[in-house]
């Protein structure tokens, strides 16, 4: 009767998906409305595709149980970190003038930013490049949590689940790209929301937790509030940053800044998304401080990837309940490789295959854009069957992305004074660094068995920090270099340009 239940649920939610992805997608016609919604999301449609793309099974599943593996109770630091750095303080400081920049410039991808900001082509094909290729590992990230949650929880075949997952992705993406992706985002919200409240009610009073009485006994416990040492909390501090300032250089977060109706509506966003992002990462990571309290280290403590899905397992939650949470994981995982595989997927057909090829047609780009999807999803699919830990897989992606792009594109808002010269030298010293525990994991997989590279594999999240804080000072020091005309004419350009007609 249980499995019935679940599988209701879930069948009612994939349904729905398919109602909006048909109703949506016909109003899809042109690029335009295909990578930016034809610039005409409200606040709520903005704020919540913003944070539907943010939190997917990888914050919940990977990076909520190995916190509280970690960190126990002070693990909810990042979940209140991600609503205060990669939200609140994400929309007030790149919102508004993101959304003004790419209304006036008809800007579709983040690749195009940079063109247009720099006037270097050359940064167009190279980040577009970067973006296909490194984003896969984060998708991957996310197909390997909804693994853990279809072996624990459905008790059915990992890539059956994964496949079902990859093809409603593939239907979303591809019936109208970013007008159907906005609004099951939307639809998706809501059940995140309701279904976080929901879980945070249940797992608490738990006879595992016990309360608040039992949040209290486990608050004055080793495990709930540990001692934290100077190493200990580099690593909570490095996870903190790299979850939230790492959103700041993702094309597919930036992207969703692209689609704003207006500056009114960018306003509303911010209160909206940081609202979803406290309750949703707060109490995600909340929920996964709590598995001492449930499991005993070396004893009976699942890896860190099954933590979560364990947890829930073993909380007895109602039938009903728990299908509702199963289908909160899918929402935020499907939702996410949407916006991840729509980034990609237009990285390589607007910024690399059609930059080459001017005279190509928009509805042949479409097409081009569709099957890069795809491309991208099975790639993912790919990846995630090496077996790499969450945590690594996301740290490596994001690390590689933000480290890379994230100064040229924050500092591109506020400093007119930042060259093309010093842009390529911040893209590419975050790059070298960030890209140190990514090859690392390949060397290991290429049998290479050593104590260095071993320790380096697993250092993504700190990485990340060094190679965005590196990006910056390089980019702000070489700032300081004469300009040339052409860099004076870029940013004159960029900062006052309007192009008239949309992109078709």
């Amino acid at each position: 009767m249980e499995q019935i239940v679940i599988w209701a649920t879930v069948a009612v939610y994939i349904l729905a998906l398919v109602l909006i992805g048909v109703s949506a997608g016909r109003r899809s016609k042109s690029i335009s409305d295909f990578t930016v919604g034809g610039r005409n999301a409200g606040a709520w449609l903005s704020a919540l595709s913003y944070g539907t793309a943010y939190f997917s099974a990888v914050m919940f599943i990977g990076y909520a149980g190995k916190t509280g593996l970690s960190f126990g109770l002070w693990g909810v630091l990042a979940g209140l970190g991600n609503a205060v750095f990669g939200s609140l303080l994400a929309w007030v400081v790149l919102a508004r003038r993101t959304r003004d920049a790419a209304g006036r410039l008809k800007l579709k991808t983040m690749p195009e930013f940079f063109e247009k900001r720099y006037g270097s082509r050359n940064m167009r094909l190279f980040s577009a490049a970067v973006i296909f290729i490194f984003l896969v590992p984060y998708s991957a990230s996310v197909y390997s949590g909804l693994a853990s949650v279809a072996d624990v929880l459905l008790g059915i075949d990992e890539t059956v689940f994964l496949i079902i997952i990859a093809v409603l992705a593939i239907l979303l993406v591809t019936f109208g790209g970013y007008l159907v992706q906005a609004r099951a985002d939307f639809a998706q919200g809501i059940v995140m929301m309701v279904g976080v409240v929901l879980l945070l009610v249940f797992v608490v009073r738990s006879d595992r937790v016990g309360g608040l009485a039992g949040l209290a006994e486990y608050a004055r416990t080793q495990a709930g509030l540990p001692d934290m040492d100077a190493s200990r909390w580099v690593s909570l501090l490095a996870t903190v940053i790299m979850t939230s300032f790492g959103t700041w250089g993702l094309p597919q977060m930036v992207q969703k800044y692209f689609g704003i109706r207006d500056d009114k509506q960018a306003k509303r966003g911010i209160v909206i998304s940081t609202a979803f992002a406290l309750l949703i990462a707060g109490g995600g990571y909340f929920i996964g401080s709590l598995c001492h309290r449930y499991y005993t280290v070396g004893v009976d403590m699942p890896e860190a990837d099954y933590i979560v899905p364990n947890m829930l397992k073993d909380s007895n939650l109602p039938d009903v309940l728990l299908g509702v949470i199963i289908v909160l994981l899918l929402s935020a995982s499907v939702s996410t490789l949407c916006s991840v595989t729509l980034a990609a997927g237009g990285a390589l057909s607007i910024d690399l295959i059609a930059v080459k090829k001017r005279d190509l047609p928009a509805k042949t780009t479409g097409r081009l854009t569709k099957l890069f999807c795809v491309l991208f999803v099975l790639l993912s699919y790919v990846v995630a069957n090496t077996k790499t830990p969450i945590l690594d897989m996301m740290s490596y992606s994001w690390g590689i992305i933000s480290g890379s792009f994230l100064a040229p594109y924050v500092l591109a808002l506020y400093c007119k004074k930042l060259t093309k010269r010093a842009a390529w030298a911040g893209i590419f010293t975050g790059f070298c660094i960030a890209i140190v525990p990514a090859a690392c994991k390949l060397l290991s997989l290429c049998g290479v068995q050593n104590e260095t590279v071993e320790v380096l594999l697993g250092q993504g999240p700190l990485f990340a920090c060094i190679a965005m804080l590196a990006s910056v000072a390089v980019c702000l020091l070489l700032s300081a270099v004469k300009r040339t005309k052409a860099d004076e004419a870029a940013a004159d350009f960029f900062y006052n340009g309007v192009v008239e007609r949309e992109e078709m």
